[in-house]
């Protein structure tokens, strides 16, 4: 076919990164298609978009997923559910649900039929973030103010891959009544808490 006449190729409708602070239901928000390659939420009832992790970031993600799942099955009565794909709905605010790279649930509904548990019902008792330069906002600033107004959470955690993705370091948000307290644990040391008794996480995504 000549170059003239070929047809403009068909663009289905659907949500892209362009839409970054669009108004939408949280209807349309579970029910729309979405452009791959990013990560979208809803913040006060407006998209959030930001770009899905890098092979890097992701290997610390699917690490730190490891370590966690492990203990959950030796320790089910602290951890019961470890989830990569979770949304936090945070209550009492217009429809605003983040979601962190891991997640952690005591109390997940395990003998429900799965296709009656929803996000909005469940809370987690820890959420983690990997910290790249694409989005430090989000994770710095934004997250610890949603995080803290959901009581189950007690720690969030942020393992920073800005300098050096393979030698990250931790920070960790304790909940000390209506505010974090702050922690660093440097690449290479060991993290322990009571949250999770049994757990000696040393902060190195190689070991």
């Amino acid at each position: 076919m000549h170059p003239r006449t070929m047809k403009a190729p068909l663009v289905l409708p659907g949500v892209r990164p362009s839409d970054h602070g669009r108004e939408m239901s949280l209807d349309d928000f579970m029910s729309a298609d979405y452009a791959e390659g990013y990560q979208y939420e809803l913040i006060n009832g407006r998209l959030y978009v930001s770009p899905q992790a890098d092979q890097p970031q992701n290997f610390v993600e699917l690490w730190v997923f490891g370590r966690l799942y492990l203990y959950a099955l030796q320790h089910p009565a602290i951890i019961n559910h470890v989830s990569n794909k979770a949304r936090v709905f945070v209550p009492g605010r217009n429809v605003t649900n983040p979601e962190p790279d891991v997640a952690c649930y005591r109390d997940f509904p395990k003998d429900m039929p799965f296709e009656q548990i929803r996000w909005q019902d469940i809370w987690p008792i820890l959420v983690i973030e990997i910290l790249s330069e694409n989005d430090p906002y989000k994770d710095l600033v934004r997250n610890p103010a949603l995080y803290l107004k959901i009581p189950s959470i007690t720690e969030y955690w942020i393992f920073d891959t800005r300098i050096n993705p393979a030698e990250p370091t931790l920070i960790v948000h304790r909940r000390q009544g209506k505010r974090w307290k702050k922690l660093k644990v440097a690449y290479g040391e060991t993290y322990t808490t009571a949250l999770l008794p049994g757990l000696a996480l040393i902060v190195d995504p190689r070991v």
